[in-house]
């Protein structure tokens, strides 16, 4: 006869063996037949699988407790635990409730009020989180060390370091993960000086201590700083320390010296592994670094790291936002494993800035047809998508569809796309009308859209509304002022240009240098307009004039100079102003460099403007040379005289 703990414990091996919802529930069966459910303990492993250990099964973990004879503590803390990682964060506040209303026999532990703040931090809502911390004050358990580090993060992530502060301050002997802590709460709240206090003033650091200083101090643009702690005074670093100086080499725009380090991590003998992978790959998408890319994807391909959903995420995105549509679509149609709101949501992403609007819908309903419900940002992706083809009817059927069909409240971000999806389609009236009509009263972003929208179609009156707005908002914008310096010029009035120049320069706002980047040999190469000359600028420059030469006798190009510049100077002023942008710099320097029959690949940080636009479309027809072009919000890919945005950008 079997003992009854040789039937526990061949069911704990069971469920240990379980990675699906389904497999689970073949095994939930037999366990509710033979009575063992009222099993604590056997209970407590089912729903630590489905809570934290089965992406799709957290429902199904809340549905054993609710029916479990004998509820415990672990049972509870764990399903708090699994909806503060889940996209419901505040049913953690909800079955934390339920203990205290329906479980007198049961008490709040450490563990329940550090899952708890978790799940607000995840909220993040301040409000509830002095509830939070007033309840761990009532059980006694706000001095426990686990539970006080928790409260440090929970009012970082609410910024407010001086709350966190005081919870340190308070803490009894505080460990080195509550020293990290406030590091960590200090930089999240912009305060790197005080984390690099903190961080001196430390007996005792560990690794995890140094990396997390180094992150704050290339979130702060401080790379000076980065690099001295990560050169200078690390004697032993970690995959960590290599990983956030690349990811951070790559925020600041430093993409050559985040290549070089990833080469040098390779040469110490440093193996790349899934945060690294990720990390150069982003490296590669910001800078547009499609041949560096490859090299990586047979990288990943040979190592085995292809069966990684993050990895082939991070390979997707790299090869949607270095232009080459085709490679991430085959990414993403052999994609190992169940493919994630992520993965659909990023090939959505890509479609839309290649300007394939239609094709990114159809791959929105086949998203839903296959089971996975779209969040915030895959509706983010769709608008953009609508906005970017035109298609306005279908955005804001989708605009409308977003809250009554899958209850999602729209965000600053969606509200922006449908203030772009009007205004890019010239109904800019309609897109004032919204924003007077949103439920929030609209940010700054909102209104620059808007006067985006202006400068597009020149509407002088509607666009000194929306800078006046700005002004309220966001007055050291030196993007606002251009703009509309850019209208008045369109609009012929100098005097106005002349005005908004002297009020720049009163405010000393400072206009963001245009520059553009090419991929040549494995190297990045960056250009701004009016750089200082070296021998890889001169040859720019050189190639430059041979080619605007060529497009004057054979494809009759004469500089469109209104709008491009914004003095009221002489015409041959203007026309080597306009003539020299970075992004033909870097056209005639990657002609001149790569071999016939390659894709010129650029980069470029602002939006491209009429004049450059008609000059990639003549090279691409005239040199029978195709382009790619990503500047600030989409793709243009040129090909024998035509550009995939059929000029509506």
């Amino acid at each position: 006869m079997v003992n009854s703990n040789t039937i526990e414990h061949l069911y704990l091996s069971l469920i240990q063996q379980c990675s699906t919802l389904n497999s689970i529930k073949q095994v939930h069966t037999p366990i509710l037949k033979s009575g063992l459910d009222s099993d604590t303990f056997i209970t407590g492993n089912l729903i630590l699988k489905c809570a934290i250990l089965i992406s799709d099964a957290l429902h199904y973990a809340h549905s054993l407790l609710q029916h479990s004879p004998n509820p415990d503590a672990f049972m509870y803390n764990t399903l708090i635990r699994g909806f503060s990682n889940s996209d419901l964060p505040h049913n953690s506040l909800t079955t934390f409730i339920n203990i205290r209303q329906n479980s007198n026999s049961i008490q709040p532990d450490s563990f329940s009020f550090a899952f708890l703040l978790k799940a607000v931090a995840n909220l993040p809502c301040f409000n509830t989180g002095i509830q939070v911390h007033c309840q761990s004050v009532i059980f006694g358990l706000d001095t426990h060390l686990f539970v006080g580090t928790t409260l440090v993060s929970m009012y970082a992530e609410c910024e407010k370091i001086h709350h966190a502060r005081k919870v340190f301050d308070e803490m009894f002997q505080p460990n080195i993960v509550a020293w990290n802590a406030i590091i960590t709460a200090y930089i999240r709240c912009c305060d790197v000086k005080g984390a690099e206090r903190l961080y001196r003033g430390m007996l005792v650091k560990d690794l995890i201590s140094t990396n997390i200083m180094i992150s704050g101090y290339m979130k702060a643009g401080e790379i000076c700083l980065a690099k001295k702690l990560f050169y200078d005074e690390m004697p032993v670093k970690d995959d960590v320390s290599w990983s956030t100086m690349i990811v951070g080499f790559a925020q600041n725009g430093c993409f050559n010296e985040a290549f070089d380090l990833f080469i040098e991590s390779r040469r110490v003998g440093l193996k790349p592994n899934e945060v690294s992978l990720t990390g150069i790959l982003s490296v590669c998408a910001q800078a547009g670094a499609f041949e560096f890319g490859k090299i990586l994807h047979g990288y990943i391909e040979k190592s085995g790291f292809g069966s990684i959903s993050t990895v082939n995420n991070a390979l997707l995105d790299t090869y949607a936002k270095c232009g080459h549509i085709n490679m991430a679509r085959l990414v993403f149609e052999t994609m190992p494993r169940k493919k994630s709101i992520v993965s659909w949501t990023t090939m959505v992403a890509g479609l839309a800035m290649q300007g394939y609007g239609e094709e990114a819908l159809k791959l929105f309903h086949q998203m839903e047809e296959s089971g996975i419900k779209p969040d915030g940002i895959t509706f983010i992706s769709i608008l953009y998508a609508c906005s970017h083809a035109g298609l306005v009817e279908h955005g804001y059927w989708y605009f409308t569809m977003m809250k009554t069909h899958y209850g999602i409240d729209p965000t600053f971000e969606h509200y922006g796309c449908m203030v772009d999806l009007y205004g890019r389609a010239g109904e800019l009236e309609k897109a004032r009308d919204f924003i007077t009509q949103m439920p929030v009263k609209p940010n700054a972003v909102i209104w620059r859209t808007l006067l985006g929208a202006c400068s597009i179609h020149g509407n002088v009156e509607l666009a000194e509304f929306a800078l006046n707005k700005l002004a309220e908002l966001d007055p050291n914008d030196s993007g606002d002022h251009v703009l509309l310096s850019n209208i008045y010029a369109v609009a012929g009035k100098w005097k106005n240009v002349a005005t908004v120049r002297k009020s720049m320069n009163s405010q000393r706002l400072i206009k963001s240098p245009g520059w553009s980047m090419i991929e040549v040999d494995k190297i990045m190469y960056s250009f701004v307009a009016g750089d200082e000359q070296n021998e890889v600028t001169n040859e720019a420059y050189t190639n430059l004039k041979k080619i605007m030469l060529r497009l004057r006798v054979e494809g009759g190009y004469a500089p469109e100079v209104v709008g491009s510049v914004l003095h009221d100077i002489e015409d041959e002023e203007k026309e080597n102003a306009v003539v020299t942008h970075s992004e033909k710099l870097a056209l005639a320097f990657g002609m001149s460099r790569l071999c016939d029959g390659k894709v010129v690949r650029i980069v470029k940080n602002l939006r491209v403007c009429k004049d450059c636009h008609t000059v990639m479309k003549l090279v691409s027809k005239i040199f029978r040379v195709d382009i790619v072009l990503r500047d600030r919000s989409r793709f243009h890919s040129f090909s024998d005289g035509s550009c995939s945005c059929r000029d509506y950008w």
